[in-house]
C-alpha cells in the first residue's frame, strides 16, 4: 500500500511544480509580454491601419523586402499564427517561399521580441540559460540570433520561390 501513497504524493506534486512554474512565468515574463503587444497595437492605431497595409503591398513588390521586412513586420505586429494572414499581400506563386520566410524566422524573433512567438520561447531561453549558467551575457546572443535570422529568412526565400516557380512551368 506504500505505492499508493507514493503516486498520490507524486501525482500531487507533478501539479504542484506546474502551478510553481506557471506563477514564476506570470510574474516574470508575462508582464513583458502584455506591454510589449500593447505598444505594438498602440503603434498601429497611431500610424494607421491603411497605411501599413499600404506599406505591406508596396513592400510585396520587391524580393528582398517581400522576405525580410514583411516577415519581420507581420510576426512583430500581428505574432503568430495571425502572421500567416500577410500572405495576402503576395502573388499566389510566392506564398510558399514567403510561408517559408515566415515560419523560419518564429524562433530569431523570439531573442529580441519575445511576445511575437511566446510558444517557442523555450527554444530561445534554454540556449541563453546555458550562456547565462557559462557566465557569459545574453544581449550579444539575442542579436546575433535575430540577425542571422533575417540572413536565413532571406535565402529560404529566394531558394524556395525559384523552386515554385521551376515546379510550376514544369507542370
Amino acid at each position: 500500500m506504500e505505492w499508493i501513497e507514493w503516486f498520490g504524493e507524486h501525482f500531487i506534486g507533478m501539479f504542484d511544480a506546474g502551478g510553481e512554474q506557471f506563477m514564476n512565468l506570470f510574474t516574470g515574463i508575462v508582464p513583458t509580454l502584455v506591454v510589449l503587444l500593447t505598444f505594438t497595437y498602440a503603434m498601429i492605431k497611431f500610424i494607421g491601419e491603411e497605411r501599413v497595409t499600404k506599406a505591406i503591398q508596396f513592400a510585396s513588390k520587391f524580393m528582398v523586402l517581400r522576405y525580410t521586412l514583411m516577415p519581420i513586420l507581420s510576426i512583430l505586429l500581428l505574432t503568430n499564427p495571425m502572421a500567416y494572414t500577410f500572405g495576402r499581400f503576395v502573388e499566389e506563386r510566392q506564398k510558399p517561399a514567403f510561408f517559408d520566410s515566415l515560419v523560419s524566422f518564429l524562433h530569431p524573433v523570439t531573442s529580441i521580441f519575445p511576445y511575437a512567438n511566446a510558444g517557442e520561447l523555450f527554444v530561445y531561453l534554454g540556449i541563453a540559460n546555458g550562456l547565462i549558467q557559462a557566465g557569459y551575457g545574453t544581449a550579444e546572443l539575442a542579436v546575433r540570433f535575430f540577425l542571422v535570422g533575417i540572413v536565413v529568412i532571406f535565402l529560404r526565400g529566394v531558394i524556395t520561390e525559384r523552386i515554385t516557380y521551376y515546379l510550376a512551368n514544369k507542370m
